[in-house]
């Protein structure tokens, strides 16, 4: 064979750049953006840009800074969209250095499905409920529509919506906020409003054009380190795993009553996808089998204060400095978070969020199953 010139080198060099960019370019994803809506569980900064006030240690495992999570590093959202090749969704209050593109993040720390002005709820809670929340989306819209033919750089095109994966991650806080001073049956009560305020958002969002949307059910509050001490029970009121059990039934309660309306809600809305996705599920998984998942701790909070099995104290919440019984004491940051199935006694570890998630990649906690592998070139999440 003889010698190649320059010329055929030059050709075979191009034909490979080609097939390359090719490849790289032919990743494909049926949503574009992800709007979200939450508390505290999916909060990429909405309620820390509306009341500045974070510190560390939130933030330390993988921003290095505090964020605006309430946790050491990712929330399931960030691992969403990471998984997805979008950019870490911008808060909607968040004014300086939001980019707008690829979505928004309506979640705030604190929020409620329910409007937080009636008796049932008590102080503490966020205004950002979720009727309010879903207002912004609107107002969103509106400005999209508006300012996209001004050549804003910060806004996606007004088709977006229905290119868009639409999450939802908030109900905790209807159920916790006020399990002490209603008891478990008293806030079972208006549980079903809150099903149904769910549902009613996801229909006023197809009508903006959604089509994808996944809903996220309560988690097992039952084996949160903050419930398991604020909460009075007994030691028979513990299973083998040492979780609150009739919490956790009274969730599963809950969520049960979620999956039915949004059985409902897909029969009215046939072009729409309506995924209820089991939080529940996979969390427990990790409180009840930590070590089985490379884990060390389920019940046991990362950053807290106290000498009890649970590391959580009431008093004095992570990152804060208080007085108690007349000794200034700080709630500090294990040094191994990646141990941790719970950050602070409520929310999750940057590790638990990525194991929950990748749990969710797989498709084993979707019903009726999503075929998210099919209609996205999956990114892999670090």
């Amino acid at each position: 064979m003889g010698h190649w010139s320059w010329r055929q080198f030059f050709v075979i060099w191009m034909l490979i750049m080609a097939m390359l960019m090719a490849h790289l370019t032919d990743s494909k994803c049926a949503f574009e953006a992800i709007f979200n809506f939450g508390d505290s569980n999916s909060d990429t900064g909405g309620f820390w840009a509306a009341f500045p006030a974070q510190s560390g240690p939130n933030g330390m495992t993988f921003f290095k800074r505090p964020v605006g999570r309430a946790t050491d590093g990712r929330l399931m959202i960030d691992f969403f969209a990471q998984a997805l090749g979008l950019p870490f969704l911008s808060p909607y209050l968040q004014s300086i250095g939001s980019d707008y593109r690829h979505g928004a993040n309506y979640a705030t720390l604190a929020s409620t499905v329910l409007l937080p002005n009636t008796s049932l709820f008590v102080t503490g809670i966020s205004p950002f409920s979720l009727a309010i929340q879903l207002n912004q989306m609107k107002e969103f819209k509106v400005k999209v529509d508006k300012l996209h033919s001004q050549g804003s750089t910060h806004l996606p095109s007004p088709d977006i919506f229905g290119k868009s994966l639409y999450t939802f991650y908030i109900g905790q806080n209807d159920f916790t906020s006020n399990l002490g001073s209603l008891g478990i049956e008293g806030v079972k009560q208006y549980l079903p409003q809150v099903v149904n305020q769910i549902a009613y958002t996801v229909k006023e969002l197809y009508r903006l054009g959604g089509r994808t949307f996944w809903v996220l059910n309560l988690a097992p509050v039952g084996c949160y380190p903050a419930l398991l001490v604020g909460l009075p029970h007994n030691r028979s009121d513990l299973d083998m795993y040492g979780c609150l059990i009739s919490y956790n039934n009274a969730v599963v309660e809950y969520n049960n009553m979620l999956k039915a309306a949004l059985q409902q809600t897909r029969q009215d809305l046939p072009n729409a996808n309506v995924i209820y996705v089991d939080t529940h599920a996979a969390l427990l998984e990790l409180f009840q089998h930590p070590t089985s998942h490379g884990l060390l701790y389920g019940t046991k909070a990362c950053c807290g204060y106290g000498d009890g099995a649970y590391n959580f104290n009431p008093k004095v919440f992570c990152g804060n400095t208080k007085e108690i019984n007349g000794s200034t004491v700080t709630a500090t940051a294990c040094s191994d978070p990646y141990n941790y199935v719970s950050w602070d006694g409520i929310h999750a570890t940057d590790a638990a969020n990525k194991l929950v998630t990748l749990a969710f990649l797989n498709g084993s906690y979707f019903d009726p199953p999503f075929p998210l592998n099919q209609l996205c070139d999956l990114h892999p999440i670090g």
